[in-house]
């Protein structure tokens, strides 16, 4: 099935089911979206095979254009909005950019003249004027035209129709090329494992174009549920905006929660999102402590704590019943489809979601072994139910005195400090050791936090001597992406 079968498809079954809702009072149902995206493909100088970029905020236009250019043919690139000129110019020259659509301006910034100057032709969309009291109605600020003009919808569900680009916490992204097939089958992690479907309401604070934005709009398209879209993310206001909306499922990364959590003990014991039914975690790790306080102030099971690569997207996840262990401290078991083997101790994937390859071709060699299992890079281990343990990055192991010592163990282990709110755990080369263990500590408001305060915390948890941080950095708030993974290289680069 190609993805704009799934459009074609969903608004057959239940045209009147209402798909999308965003922070602006609109809404679009299935027909509503169908119908919309033929209007704006007619719209569009796109034929099959072009090859565009846009840069949208995540509003109903986005995903009205995404579907717009799968019913065109293009070959399509969402780029992250936060991305500026020297990001969004690697990837357009990556990927052969023929056309760019994006904001005239957005947030203050020039997206549009951006892409002028780096020579690219441009379609900008006007969003000025958006507010949250409803009264932009209806109406969607994309070019549109007559369906009738408009060729036979592709037929090949195979063929590279997506251009993602990995999140480049640690080095410049890597283009990640997928197909109609690849893409929605990371759907069925969300609707097999974590159950959304009907009646469920989902919001997006993250960026729509991250593929997690295509995971939930094939999983919506294919089993039913809402998504609300929310373009801006203010931690003081947007949860209670969401509130209004009866959200089913809060996610999805470590600074989403700590404002929902935020939100609903400023609001008092009546619960803010009485409809809640679970919380879905994805894109980076979780922290225990974290976890355990959703548990306690939303009276959840648990957390589901999906796991997946842009090569590989919704690779495996628990489902809302698993017990509570299995929850805190496992990424649950294998999507439908997929595999997984531990080499060496690195988690290698097949399935159905797997890319086709990268943009760059001499990076396929690499990323694959013999056998043609994905080398995902990250350290994991495998129970005898399937669920699994990711243990930390290959590299974001910390090699001192020839032992392997995990960041991820040692950053949990520091969120447990009552004066510690966010931490990052980075080697740093050392000339006696090889690499040192540095920790780069945000303190809670009003406290401070010490060497001899953190070298005790960890003898009092049971770290081994050797894993103990022996450089400490200080800072207001962690370097991180639009889905919560901190910038590790940037910290890295910072301290070395």
């Amino acid at each position: 099935m190609t993805f704009w079968k799934l459009v074609s498809d969903a608004a057959a079954a239940s045209p009147q089911r209402v798909l999308l809702a965003d922070d602006h009072g609109r809404s679009l149902t299935t027909a509503g979206l169908r119908d919309a995206a033929e209007r704006v493909a007619a719209g569009l100088p796109v034929r099959p095979g072009t090859v565009v970029s846009w840069q949208l905020p995540t509003t109903i236009e986005a995903i009205v254009l995404l579907a717009a250019l799968a019913r065109a043919g293009a070959v399509q690139n969402p780029i992250i909005p936060m991305l500026r000129e020297r990001e969004v110019g690697l990837i357009t020259k990556a990927v052969g950019t023929e056309l760019f659509i994006s904001a005239e301006t957005w947030r203050g910034f020039g997206h549009a003249a951006m892409a002028r100057a780096l020579g690219l032709e441009v379609i900008s969309v006007d969003l000025d004027g958006l507010d949250h009291d409803g009264a932009v109605a209806n109406t969607l600020r994309l070019p549109t035209g007559d369906p009738a003009v408009l060729a036979a919808p592709a037929q090949s569900a195979a063929d590279c129709r997506w251009l993602y680009f990995t999140s480049g916490t640690t080095a410049d992204p890597k283009g990640v090329r997928h197909s109609d097939e690849s893409v929605m089958a990371s759907a069925l992690g969300m609707t097999e494992h974590l159950g959304f479907g009907d009646g469920d309401v989902y919001p997006i604070a993250y960026p729509v174009t991250h593929i997690g934005g295509m995971t939930m709009t094939a999983a919506a398209l294919r089993k039913g549920g809402r998504l609300v879209l929310l373009d801006t993310w203010d931690p003081a206001t947007t949860p209670a905006r969401v509130a209004k909306h009866r959200p089913t499922i809060l996610g999805t990364a470590q600074p989403f929660f700590r404002a929902y959590l935020d939100a609903q003990r400023r609001h008092g014991a009546e619960p803010l999102f009485p409809a809640l039914r679970t919380c879905a975690a994805g894109g980076a790790p979780t922290p225990p402590e974290l976890l355990r306080e959703l548990v306690e102030v939303f009276g959840i099971r648990g957390v589901v704590n999906a796991y997946g690569l842009t090569e590989f997207p919704i690779a495996t996840s628990p489902t809302v019943d698993d017990p509570p262990e299995v929850l805190a401290e496992t990424v649950g078991r294998c999507s439908p489809g997929v595999q997984v083997r531990v080499v060496d101790g690195e988690l290698r994937l097949k399935g159905p979601q797997c890319f086709l390859g990268y943009t760059d071709p001499a990076q396929n060699a690499g990323a694959f072994d013999d056998e043609g299992w994905f080398r995902t890079g990250d350290l994991g281990e495998v129970d005898s139910r399937g669920d699994i343990r990711i243990t930390g990055r290959l590299k974001d192991i910390i090699i001192r005195n020839a032992e392997n010592i995990s960041a991820l163990e040692i950053s949990d282990i520091l969120l447990k400090h009552p004066h510690i709110a966010d931490v990052a755990v980075i080697g740093l080369p050392d000339p006696r050791t090889g690499e040192r263990v540095c920790a780069v500590v945000v303190p809670e408001p009003g406290r401070t936090i010490t060497l001899a305060q953190v070298a005790e915390h960890c003898r009092a948890e049971g770290v081994a001597r050797q894993k103990h941080p022996e450089q400490l950095e200080i800072i207001d708030v962690l370097p991180r992406n639009s889905m919560g993974k901190i910038l590790a290289q940037q910290l890295r680069d910072r301290f070395a």
